[in-house]
């Protein structure tokens, strides 16, 4: 399989981003995501989905048509281990709820503001889950509520719901991984552990987790490298995170297993590698770290190192 790179791959994903017609999943520009919320025939308009854990801020100010999904909804505690990823018949329920529609376009937003704003974790989150119920149409807003305000749209503080969703029978779950995948791929020849936490987590200085530090062979890169400093819901080019990625022996011939502290930068990680860069094997490893930490009788190993 061949790749695409300098001005021939920045053209497909200038193409992606300007002709949000032809179905996919990626990223969409306000101007675009604009055009297809006010098109003329309603049964064609996208599903709008504004994904911020805090509905006060939904209440303040959303794009017109959005439906709030709170990413929160869709975990929970299991066996002990806090925000896993409901099961499957559940999640469908509440994605039906929200109109996840099989034959319709979904626009994917929270908010975009500098670090330490991480709004945008919550939108890939989502477009993760929807991705896994079998959905093939998904745009994230490239910029989030503020791009869309920035571009000089108006926002709205009416409520709206979508009409009731219908899901593909099949989905897809092989974009996830569990953690026995993981222990058994890590250290396969090909295969690159990807902890996408920031690096103080990674080494282990933190005051979050039970247990410090990161999944051994693991390598360092966080969420926030991907994206523009003055706003963490825009994505930079690839072209331009290219090197860096290729540095961290994080490129498209291999077989990219993403993990973060809860699956939410996981999730990020995992969007921009496979649906900006085009990178064709890239799966997220949904416990993440506040499984590892507890599973097997917390007999697993952990490291502390450097990358």
């Amino acid at each position: 399989m061949s790749f695409r790179t300098g001005p021939a791959l920045l053209l497909s994903l200038l193409l992606l981003a300007a002709a949000p017609a032809f179905a996919g999943i990626g990223i969409i520009s306000p101007e675009a995501a604009k055009k297809l919320i006010e098109g003329p025939d309603a049964g064609k308009r996208p599903v709008v989905l504004d994904t911020r854990g805090g509905y006060k801020d939904y209440f303040r100010s959303h794009i017109p048509g959005a439906q709030h999904l709170n990413f929160d909804t869709l975990r929970g505690t299991d066996h002990a281990i806090p925000v896993q990823y409901l099961p499957d018949d559940i999640t469908r329920q509440l994605l039906l709820r929200a109109g996840a529609n099989k034959n319709r376009t979904h626009l994917v937003y929270a908010t975009g503001e500098a670090l330490p704003n991480d709004e945008i974790l919550s939108a890939t989150m989502v477009a993760y889950i929807l991705e896994k119920s079998g959905i093939e149409d998904i745009r994230i807003v490239d910029g989030g509520l503020a791009g869309w305000k920035a571009a000089g749209f108006a926002s709205s503080q009416e409520y709206f719901s979508n009409p009731p969703g219908d899901l593909p029978d099949k989905g897809n779950p092989g974009v996830a991984l569990t953690i026995d995948d993981v222990l058994r791929l890590k250290d396969k020849p090909g295969s690159v552990l990807v902890d996408a936490r920031p690096i103080n987590e990674y080494q282990g200085k933190d005051d979050i987790w039970l247990r410090k530090g990161h999944i051994p062979g693991a390598i360092s890169f966080h969420w926030a490298k991907l994206m523009e400093k003055e706003n963490t819901h825009q994505f930079k080019p690839f072209p331009q995170v290219k090197a860096e990625l290729e540095a961290a022996g994080i490129t498209p011939d291999k077989e990219i297993l993403a993990y973060c502290g809860t699956s939410r930068e996981g999730s990020l990680l995992r969007f921009y590698l496979k649906h900006v860069a085009g990178y064709p094997n890239v799966r997220l490893y949904e416990g993440a770290w506040k499984e590892y930490v507890w599973v097997k009788n917390q007999s697993l190993p952990a490291e502390t190192a450097a990358p």
